[in-house]
């Protein structure tokens, strides 16, 4: 979207008066926009005269386009500069400029990230090189003009009050792959970052560049479709197996055939723990991108399975942004168009909310949004995974969007409107298991109370640092063994950086902090065994093994299995709302849901610490009448 374009001269002239600020915030409103940010209006005001007195020179033509807080189609990152014009030789080129007010920065380990005061504290953020590079990537792989018209491409940082007695932490050594893709020119450096944008734009353009670009179709490039298509040949963990093949292949069918007749259709597909819905999702993105060339992306709430999805495709670190704008946040889709994209598939469809954005007062219903958004919209779904007062996912829910939509729901040949994954590829195989777990948690009575089928190792521990080290042995085969934990403790090294501070303290001196600070990609990091994962930080992954500490939250009392949610830790926001809106049949299924999924978490063996006696006796009791089932 193009909410503020010129040539150059009128935009020396906008900043020159002094009238840049009220300008942009005009168009702003014309465009519908909120834009209520003071600390925006200030950093447009004072990043655009830096910028002024470097385009202030002959040797850039007047009639260079420029444009301000360009909003990338179809996202809603938007660039702080664009400079469009030609090089001498008369080929059309795109400078993307990321701007910051900057002063300094802290290098740190992880790749792309800096630390930097922003928004009244210091915080981990994506180098300005990266963000820049970003953009300019998703352009690259999905806009047809770039593609068509030969658009060069060239994303750049200016941190114009970036003190140079300070230039080592940007420009540290980690960082050179990210900066030889998109500089960084920093204060005192106007002539250097001048001599750069002379390399691209030394002519105006002849056609209105910026115009062709933001009203382009959005499909994915050849490039982005080789891309994708190698980085998941081979990789078993999205092989499909028997079920899942078959799921996979009706799904692709009706997509086709909706495509083809133009009726907008929503897909419903069911499936509990460890069926592979995420497996037959990603490969649905798979095959639709790379063989089909279709405008697909892939959805869910929780990032963690999509940041682990990004590791496990084992790529360098900047190849994978050919891939990275294909798997989104539920809440992308708030001023989508409607039927922008030929399809989304939203996975653990359970989890999503009814507003987005962080405070939540964005949008109508994700479900909607999506619905609205593709001309096929595919939802995976097991409604026994909801664990917060937030998630709205249901099949009923998606069926009511759908038809207020106009979004003809998908039906089998046999008249049924959801297609379901049954077959147990987690947890052994054992689909006795998930029957045993319903029984154990009293979500449902079932015939397999006293045992189950396939070679599943379930042990309780009373010692929880023994299962802790037992873990950790299992661990060293191939870091695929995690520990996670209910709710029930608070955070207290959210904010420090005491390493003597840890969350989780049980008896034997165990002692262990939360996930939540390290790297998006806990599940897989090799450093990581020592952290406790969370509901919201494990689900949608698997492990080989997994170990569960059960809180205070879920007890057993007089002949079964009971919950206390006043035992959720604080800061917990899966029981947002319900002192105010009591419902504890609500709250009671949240508690038992979140212990199912933490349970369900290991593929071949999972390892159970209870703080209840009582229900730490009771499992025991359990295990061993699966054990010696005839003692």
């Amino acid at each position: 979207m193009l909410i503020y374009v010129c040539t150059k001269a009128q935009f020396l002239k906008d900043v020159s008066s002094g009238r840049i600020v009220s300008i942009l915030e005009e168009a702003f409103r014309r465009k519908g926009l909120l834009h209520d940010n003071d600390r925006e209006s200030t950093a447009w005001e004072n990043s655009l005269s830096a910028v002024a007195n470097v385009l202030n020179t002959k040797e850039l033509p007047d009639d260079l386009q420029i444009a301000v807080e360009y909003q990338i189609p179809q996202t809603s990152k938007r660039v702080d500069l664009v400079i469009a014009g030609e090089d001498t030789e008369g080929r059309p080129h795109l400078i993307l400029v990321e701007l910051k007010q900057w002063t300094e920065a802290l290098e740190t380990t992880q790749p792309g990230i800096v630390k930097a005061f922003t928004g009244g504290q210091i915080r981990a953020v994506a180098h300005p090189s990266y963000q820049a590079f970003s953009y300019a990537k998703t352009l690259e792989n999905f806009n047809t003009a770039i593609q068509e018209h030969q658009i060069g491409l060239h994303p750049c940082a200016y941190l114009h009050n970036y003190s140079p007695s300070k230039r080592e932490q940007i420009f540290a050594s980690q960082y050179q792959e990210i900066l030889d893709a998109a500089p960084v020119f920093i204060k005192r450096e106007e002539t250097k970052f001048r001599k750069y944008l002379l390399q691209w734009v030394r002519r105006p353009p002849r056609e209105d560049i910026l115009k062709i670009v933001d009203q382009a179709e959005i499909r994915p490039s050849k490039a982005l479709q080789d891309v994708l298509g190698n980085m998941l040949a081979g990789a078993e963990e999205f092989v499909l197996l028997d079920e899942q093949k078959v799921a996979y292949e009706t799904v692709l069918s009706a997509i086709e055939n909706a495509l083809q007749d133009g009726q907008k259709r929503t897909i419903v597909i069911e499936g509990g723990p460890g069926t592979g819905k995420s497996v037959v999702a990603v490969r649905l993105l798979v095959e639709l991108i790379s063989r089909q060339g279709r405008n697909a992306q892939y959805v869910t709430k929780n990032a963690a399975p999509r940041n682990v999805y990004f590791k496990e495709l084992r790529q360098e670190q900047y190849t994978l942004e050919y891939v990275k704008n294909l798997f989104k946040g539920s809440g992308s889709y708030v001023n989508c168009p409607k039927n922008a994209f030929d399809c989304l598939i939203a996975d653990e469809a359970h989890r999503l909310n009814e507003k987005s954005g962080m405070y939540r007062n964005k949008g109508e219903n994700q479900i909607k949004e999506i619905i609205a958004a593709a001309k096929v919209s595919v939802f995976f779904i097991d409604e026994d995974q909801i664990v917060t007062t937030s998630d709205i996912g249901s099949v009923d829910e998606i069926k009511k969007w759908a038809r207020k939509c106009g979004s003809q729901l998908f039906r089998l040949e046999g008249g049924e409107d959801t297609l379901k994954l049954t077959s147990q590829f987690r947890c052994n195989g054992s689909e006795g298991y998930i029957s045993f777990l319903n029984d154990l948690l009293e979500i449902s009575s079932t015939a397999n109370h006293d045992g189950f089928d396939g070679d599943y190792e379930i042990r309780v521990y009373e010692d929880v640092c023994q299962m802790r080290e037992d873990l950790r042995q299992k661990n060293l085969i191939n870091n695929k063994a995690r520990m996670v934990a209910g709710y029930c403790y608070p955070w207290p090294s959210k904010n420090s950086n005491d390493p003597s501070i840890y969350d989780i303290e049980l008896e034997g001196a165990f002692r262990a902090r939360w996930n939540f600070n390290s790297t998006d990609t806990w599940a897989i990091d090799f450093d990581s065994f020592d952290q406790a994962g969370c509901i919201h930080t494990a689900q949608g992954l698997e492990f080989d093994y997994v170990g569960v500490i059960i809180g205070l939250d879920l007890r057993y009392e007089n002949g079964h299995v009971i919950t206390d949610p006043s035992k959720r830790a604080k800061s917990d926001q899966s029981l947002r709302g319900l002192k105010k809106r009591p419902n504890p049949e609500l709250a009671d299924r949240i508690v038992r849901n979140t212990y199912k999924v933490l349970l369900t978490r290991g593929q071949k063996g999972c390892y159970i610490y209870c703080q209840d006696p009582a229900l730490q006796d009771y499992l025991k009791k359990r295990i061993e009448k699966i054990n010696h089932p005839e003692a």
